[in-house]
């Protein structure tokens, strides 16, 4: 097999598809026309691509091709669901508003009654319109890991990735047990503040009105925003590049935030559609930390590292950068917060939601990739999970809309570890406002040089001879003493 062909066609391919992504997802276009694409490399994603790629030894673009061979098999459900989604409005009290922009709407709604309709209207489009979809796409992926050799979706990716997910889900079952006495106790300060009340009356569709925390709007100006942003990566001497901002504002863009690195280095795009407040600067600057790692990687980087490989490393750099936005430091410095403590009580208590809430995602995707005798129960399995590790009866409808591809909880997971060494790394190396250090930025460069030609628990061994380890957030948390 004729590797630098292979690469050279495959980075071809990715770059169409992720040009065709933010075109769609940015607002830009009503179509989503990924099936020409994948007909027009077809050659790439076969099955007697996939032996090729066993035999030769590469793991990286082994991955590619049987990931690329799931998504030409449901290349035309994909394109259906995003035209879906682009088109599809709910109407609540004779309000019409889009499908996409009713997440944002919710995010801003101080009635909780209408956040709590505005809630149940989008779950029922999404059972009506979007599950069945999602549905045959689940379904034909694990066939498809069957006909490829593998037992099932779950072994195909603990073997493609590296990943030991067993492992994994006993590092976030020991998080949620361990955090389980302090979650209500360091949440519910906050509850009372942002909705006016605790646990007794939260509800699911009132978690995007808390991380919206608009109480906090006096600290996170809309006219700051971008400023703040350009002044630090001009601190750190990262402007300019291949990074592209698209912060306009468009009726079909997601609401949510993504990087498209559609030609790496040259041409990374950073979009986001604001919401306001705190959210924008977080959704910002994470994915500022995508952009960055993917506009200053080498462009002599094989295509596999700099396309492919773990991704926990580039989401540990966005989440690196998002942390900035709860920073003391950064706040005093960029945006002239002089008491940084409900900022602070704020992101922590936040960051115990997601953290918890993706531990119950992977448990629950364990039990959906791992050839279930059937997918009916899986609904109420995907509710009683959630709802035990958030405190708060979690709807059934998200079951297949909240699952991100291949296991990627496990990358978020991941990253989340590997951030909090990499912080520690910066603070200690160049000080509290490492953020305005040009070495910063330096030693940033030469990790992100590299791509992700390593995976998480290599580069942080490399760094630190440390090992990834979830628990490591209790500490960050303030969860347990530190030893």
């Amino acid at each position: 097999m004729n590797l630098t062909r292979y690469r050279e066609d495959a980075e071809e391919f990715v770059s169409a598809l992720d040009r065709e992504y933010y075109l769609h997802f940015s607002g830009q276009q009503d179509e989503f026309d990924i099936e020409p694409i994948y007909d027009r490399y077809a050659e790439l994603l076969t099955t007697d691509t996939v032996q090729a790629l066993r035999e030769a030894g590469n793991r990286e673009l082994l991955e590619f091709a049987v990931h690329g061979l799931v998504g030409r098999a449901t290349k035309a459900e994909e394109a259906e669901l995003a035209r879906r989604e682009a088109a599809l409005e709910l109407e609540l009290d004779g309000e019409v508003m889009p499908f996409r922009q009713a997440a944002v709407v919710q995010s801003n709604e101080p009635d909780p009654d209408r956040r709590a309709a505005i809630e149940e209207a989008r779950l029922e489009l999404t059972a009506r319109e979007l599950n069945p979809l999602l549905r045959e796409m689940l379904e034909r992926s694990h066939s498809l890991a069957r006909e490829l050799g593998w037992r099932s979706m779950r072994e195909m990716c603990e073997e493609l990735s590296g990943i030991d997910l067993g492992r994994l889900e006993g590092q976030t079952n020991g998080f949620l047990e361990a955090s389980e006495a302090h979650y209500e106790a360091l949440l519910t300060p906050r509850l009372e503040v942002e909705l006016g009340f605790g646990f007794e009356r939260l509800r699911r569709s009132d978690f995007t009105y808390f991380f919206r925390a608009r109480t906090l709007d006096a600290a996170y100006s809309e006219e700051k925003l971008l400023t703040s942003f350009r002044e630090t990566m001009a601190g750190l001497g990262v402007e300019g590049g291949g990074v592209r901002l698209d912060v306009e504002q468009r009726p079909k863009k997601t609401p949510r935030a993504f990087c498209a690195p559609v030609r790496v280095p040259d041409e990374v795009y950073l979009v986001i559609a604001r919401h306001g407040g705190r959210d924008d600067y977080e959704a910002l600057l994470h994915e500022a930390g995508h952009a960055q790692h993917f506009a200053h990687m080498s462009a002599g980087l094989p295509m596999e590292h700099r396309y492919l490989g773990d991704n926990s490393v580039t989401e540990g750099f966005a989440f690196l950068f998002q942390h900035l936005a709860a920073d003391p430091a950064w706040l005093r410095s960029r945006l002239g917060v002089t008491d940084t403590a409900a900022v602070e009580e704020q992101a922590r208590a936040a960051k115990l939601v997601y953290l918890r809430r993706y531990g119950a995602k992977l448990a629950y995707e364990l039990r959906l990739h791992d050839e279930p005798a059937s997918l009916d129960p899986l609904a109420d399995v995907y509710a009683g999970l959630l709802s035990d590790a958030l405190h708060v009866a979690w709807q059934r409808d998200g079951w297949l809309s909240d699952v991100d591809p291949f296991f990627y909880a496990a990358c978020y997971i991941r990253a989340w570890a590997l951030e909090t060494h990499l912080r520690r790394v910066l603070r200690e190396r160049y000080g509290e406002h490492w953020f305005d250090e040009r070495e910063a930025g330096d030693f940033l460069k030469q990790l992100w040089k590299d791509g992700q030609r390593l995976p998480a628990h290599e580069l942080l061994a490399e760094l630190t001879g440390e090992e990834l380890d979830f628990s490591a957030l209790l500490d960050d948390l303030g969860l347990v003493p530190s030893a």
